[in-house]
């Protein structure tokens, strides 16, 4: 009980500076990190300290390899190695993917409402025949790079996939 409740503090409070000011604080995520350790050795947490790191580092390598390939923040990275801290590899994994279902979701919904449906598909079935009658891909403009890159909030669909994992919810979705 405990555990989820400092889970989920410390997930609001990184919702909350990620939809504010677009940073997720390293105090938010160092002391949740060291908050599950802690928990996990006093045994006061439901996983072993063991399960603990390894949650840290499964969840932490996967995002560092997101960061390093995919421009994902850093603040992303560290949340999601503190979920995965609090969790466990085999919760925090999960709660790591619902996170990046969420957010594309979350992602394309942005990009229609700034772009328009039909605009966007029109495009794309443009750039898709330029690249057959060419046989490569051709670059976008800055413009519309600008266009599909949408800033996106992780702390709120982190906060949300730590519900549908903790909650149960998850049983009921699969």
């Amino acid at each position: 009980m405990l555990t989820n409740i400092l889970l989920l503090l410390a997930v609001s409070i990184a919702t909350a500076t990620d939809l504010w000011r677009h940073k997720i604080y390293n105090w938010t995520t160092y002391s949740g990190i060291l908050a599950a350790f802690g928990l996990s050795a006093l045994g006061l947490a439901d996983i072993p300290l063991s399960q603990s790191i390894v949650g840290f580092a499964a969840c932490g390598a996967v995002m560092v390899v997101c960061f390093v390939l995919f421009n994902v923040g850093g603040g992303d990275v560290k949340l999601v190695a503190m979920i995965g801290a609090f969790l466990g590899p085999e919760q925090g994994i999960t709660a790591m993917l619902w996170m990046f279902v969420l957010g594309g979701c979350v992602g394309l919904i942005v990009l229609i409402w700034r772009v328009g449906a039909i605009r966007l598909i029109v495009r794309t079935l443009q750039q898709v025949l330029y690249t057959l009658r060419l046989g490569r891909w051709s670059p976008l403009s800055e413009e519309e790079r600008a266009m599909l890159q949408p800033p996106l909030f992780m702390a709120p669909c982190g906060l949300a996939a730590v519900i549908i994992v903790r909650s149960g919810v998850m049983d009921y979705l699969i």
